[in-house]
């Protein structure tokens, strides 16, 4: 098993690394990843009819085709639309909210209150000819009800739906109600195991869990109804199959899987054993699903959605299924499709053995019951006297106790998948049978994804071919259910954000008759003038339609003509729009095909159309464009583009170097057209001014005229290269500046916001006679404020920090606090400009910010004392005490603390200075500055 999962997990990888490197590492799949021919998106929607309400999660459809009514069950409520139109105001409603208390309920479980404590409607059917049946989630306790069909509206009191409805909106759920008999399978309960179960009426009837389960942690996706008794000659019993996705139990030679897809099913008339498997399903058995590449061992065992498309008969029943691995964030999904007859081949085959005794997965090969185990009761039993599944022997339901799976497995029709998409993800699909004006029938699909789109494909031969993808919704969502209407001509769309209709086919989308062949729509045919419904013609003698080749019924038509004049050396657009994502464009220059689109060809094709690099005269011509799809070329459009030669031959007048030219740089020198090689020993010299132009006489004769300067300028080459200059000019500035900005980041690291602070140790502690000093200082400061005031550049007291009590040694002492600090420091602080904290009046000149507060410092303390040495500038002598302007109203105080023995008047600002920033390496900046500061 560990070999086997090795394998498959290197596969995967391998498959991965292929598909981000372009493509994966096999080519049959490349058919099979199918590109939709069209893409349309929200504003392309034609015929597109919605249906929104204040309510949210419309995941439950039922449509009723003879009424003409779209039912429609959300959160917490029903609602019936008018099928026609569902957009009218003529919508009814049932408002089926969770009371408060049960919310509570809910929440105290710990459940989601965003999703899963309301009502979600899970199950919405019809019961008989008057009344619909319903159940909801009810925040986590399951309820149902009767609708009233004429009056809508709830007939009967609510009863209990535990047994009938799973709890959460998430949990896989799939019913059917059969003859007013309700068939469901989920997970019901909030601990309980999967199972099938018939509720109404009695007797119930379910799986078994011991000794052997018949599911491992199963999700549902889906349940049919085949009446395969009608037209029996055997007297059989209609069946009803399952499909889910569950875990697996067993292994097979080749791989092993976590999960894997499976079919169940089990007999209408089964009312359980008599003693033995007492009210547990008789008939019940289950088989594989294979969906895969098996060449490339690539296995999508995971069952997203499932549909029955019924036939002319029974027998003929067609399951379509979309499926994907069960790798996580791996976003691939496949569609195949299983027949009826190869299922009932599988049953009809041997039995797998017991996987609860320990047993590897192997073929059962000992002796099988009689009457066959799982059969339903047929004729030829009712003539053995076993007329019920009560009166089936023990022997044979023991059997079928403890072997429900079956050994061979349900392949594909195809043997391979329909459809192969990477890089999407389908939750749901229709399908419905359509006929050719060929007289064949053709199947087309709607597949909805999990980010709202809608493609709609035809299967041919095989495969699918996606004609159209549709955008539904601008803000990507899921679709939740989709449901045909083959009356209304519609599809309609379940969303959690509202119901969409849109008509089955768009066929005037298409204008033109390869438009309309090309898309192999089985209901579109082209008259000759338009693309037509071809259900809605009653003569379709005229029509042409190809859906199984898509390339033949369509003659040339007209193709527009355009003209181009252009100048030798310039670039010109060709364009030639195609809306279909499978044409390839093909481009021919007066019928020979341009082949080689490389650099040096001149030419380039891109999206838009064809890009003529540098014209020169020899690319003149007749241009077409083809769309080539299907193997057939059609032209688009043609273009005659002539390009012109420079009229004037004289050279141009010298340009004014004078003068601005703000959007041109000054002309390259020019170089003569012919000049001799210099030899390989010299080195040729750099032009150091423009030559003048030869006259046209002294050139030779095969020599064209040299072209003007301004079309040299003007090239594309040269303003390229003009842009890549200025471009790395540009970034070298810029590199400049991020070099300046990280480095003053570093020097600035880890300051404070709006305060630079280099503090060294506090001087000692203030002598008692500082106070009166501090005084007198401050008196002398305010009169050399007054002789000052019209200078913005102030002095004050180096013996201060601004935080404490300076003393006329230097020594700053913190109010109540005992610790001391001796030295000098240098402080910046940034601030905004106030007026004097004293009473006199402020000086003209701006006034001196208070100092920084801080919790240790009351506010009549905050003053600083003045140093009186007037110096003959007026500032003073004593540095560097200085408040500097900067940036408006914001300045920069510098405050220097010193001993008072030392005279600072035989010392100069710069001496100063660099005592300071001596000290530096001893002090500590304050986190983050603020810009103002910078």
């Amino acid at each position: 098993m560990a070999v086997c999962v090795c394998f498959a997990l290197s596969s995967l990888l391998l498959l991965l690394s292929c598909g981000v490197a372009g493509g994966y590492p096999f080519r049959a799949p490349i058919d099979l990843d199918v590109t939709p021919r069209i893409t349309m998106t929200t504003s392309g929607l034609l015929g597109c009819r919605r249906f929104q309400s204040s309510v949210v999660n419309y995941s439950t459809l039922l449509l009723e085709e003879d009424m003409g009514l779209l039912y429609v069950g959300a959160r917490g409520a029903v609602f019936a639309l008018n099928a026609t139109d569902i957009s009218d105001n003529t919508a009814r409603t049932i408002e089926w909210e969770a009371s408060e208390e049960q919310k509570q309920q809910c929440l105290s479980k710990g459940k989601d209150d965003k999703t899963e404590c309301y009502n979600h409607i899970r199950f919405l059917q019809r019961f008989n000819s008057t009344h619909l049946y319903m159940c909801g989630t009810h925040a986590f306790k399951p309820l149902c009800a009767y609708i009233d069909e004429e009056s809508f509206k709830v007939s009967s009191e609510f009863e209990e739906g535990r047994e009938k409805c799973p709890y959460g909106p998430a949990t896989g759920y799939t019913g059917l109600i059969v003859d007013q008999q309700m068939y469901t399978a989920s997970q019901y309960e909030f601990q309980c195991s999967p199972d099938i179960r018939r509720n109404d009426p009695y007797p119930m009837v379910r799986t078994e869990e011991a000794p052997t389960r018949w599911f491992h942690e199963a999700d549902f996706v889906g349940s049919a109804l085949v009446r395969e008794s009608e037209g029996s000659t055997t007297g059989d019993d209609d069946k009803i199959y399952y499909f889910f996705t569950e875990k697996s139990q067993e292994q097979t030679p080749y791989y092993s899987h976590i999960r894997v897809a499976r079919v169940g099913r089990v007999c209408k008339g089964d009312r359980g054993g008599l003693l033995t498997l007492q009210k547990r399903w008789t008939s019940f058995l289950k088989a594989t699903l294979v969906c895969s590449l098996p060449e490339y061992n690539l296995h999508f065992n995971v069952l997203r959605s499932i549909y029955t498309l019924p036939g002319h008969t029974p027998h003929d029943t067609l399951f379509y299924g979309v499926f994907s691995p069960e790798w996580k964030n791996v976003k691939i999904s496949a569609v195949c499709r299983f027949s009826l007859s190869e299922v009932q081949r599988v049953f009809d085959g041997p039995y797998m053995e017991n996987q609860d005794s320990g047993a590897e997965g192997s073929e059962y090969t000992g002796k099988v019951p009689d009457p066959r185990p799982g059969s339903c009761i047929t004729d030829q039993l009712r003539s053995r006297g076993i007329n019920s599944s009560t009166s089936l022997p023990d022997d044979m339901l023991n059997f079928v106790r403890r072997h429900p799976l079956m050994s061979q497995q349900v392949m594909s029709t195809e043997q391979r998948p329909l459809l192969f998409r990477r890089t999407t993800d389908y939750t749901q699909l229709v399908a419905h049978r359509v006929e050719g004006l060929d007289g064949q029938n053709y199947h087309l699909l709607f597949m909805g994804t999990d980010d709202g789109w809608l493609h709609r494909a035809v299967e041919v031969r095989g495969h699918l071919h996606i004609i159209e993808e549709l955008q539904l919704f601008d803000q990507p969502q899921r679709v939740d259910s989709l449901v045909i209407s083959h009356t209304q001509m519609s599809v309609y769309v379940g969303s959690p954000s509202g119901v969409v209709q849109l008509p089955l086919s768009t066929c005037n989308r298409y204008n033109s008759c390869y438009d309309c062949i090309f898309s192999r729509d089985p209901y579109c045919g082209w008259d000759g003038q338009d693309c037509l419904d071809i259900t809605a013609q009653t003569d379709r003698s005229n029509l042409t339609q190809d859906v199984l080749y898509g390339n033949r019924g369509c003659d040339n038509e007209l193709v527009q003509h355009r003209s181009r004049s252009i100048m030798v050396g310039d670039d010109v657009l060709l364009q030639c729009e195609i809306s279909s994502n499978l044409a390839t464009p093909v481009w021919t220059l007066d019928g020979s095909e341009l082949q080689g689109y490389g650099l040096e060809s001149g030419f380039r094709v891109g999206t838009d159309g064809l890009l003529v690099i540098e014209s020169q005269p020899e690319q003149s011509g007749e241009y077409t464009c083809h769309a080539l799809e299907n193997g057939v070329r059609v032209a688009v459009v043609k273009y005659s583009v002539t390009v012109r030669l420079d009229m004037p031959h004289t050279p141009p007048p010298p340009v004014d170097q004078s003068q601005d030219h703000p959007y041109y740089p000054p002309p390259p020198p020019l170089t003569p057209l012919f000049h001799p090689s210099p030899p390989s020993s010299e080195r040729p010299l750099p032009p150091s001014a423009p030559a003048p132009l030869p006259p046209t006489s002294e050139l030779p004769p095969s020599a064209p005229a040299p072209p003007p300067p301004t079309s040299e300028l003007l090239s594309p080459r040269s303003m390229e290269a003009m842009y890549l200059s200025l471009i790395t000019i540009l970034g070298g500035l810029c590199l400049v500046l991020t070099v300046v900005l990280l480095y003053l980041g570093f020097c600035l690291r880890g300051s404070h916001r709006g305060k630079y602070s280099l503090r060294a140790a506090a001087a000692a502690a203030a002598s008692a006679n500082h106070t009166d000093r501090k005084r007198k200082h401050r008196k002398q400061q305010q009169k050399r404020h007054s002789s000052s005031a019209h200078l913005d550049l102030k002095t004050i007291s180096s013996h201060c920090n601004g935080k404490g009590i300076c003393n006329g040694n230097g020594v700053s002492q913190q109010p109540g606090n005992g610790d001391t600090h001796k030295g000098g420091f240098l402080q910046i602080v940034p601030r905004e400009g106030q007026p004097s904290p004293n009473k006199d009046p402020p000086p003209p000149a701006p006034p001196l910010p208070p100092p920084t507060q801080t919790p240790h410092t009351p506010l009549n303390q905050s003053e600083c004392d003045l140093q009186d040495f007037p110096s003959p500038n007026g500032l003073s002598a004593t540095l560097p005490s200085v408040l500097r302007r900067m940036h408006g109203n914001s300045y920069m105080l510098l405050r220097q603390s010193e001993a008072e023995s030392s005279s600072p008047l035989c010392r100069s600002f710069t001496e100063e200075l660099n005592t300071i920033l001596e000290k530096r390496k001893h002090t500590q900046l304050l986190p983050k500055p603020n810009e103002s500061s910078l």
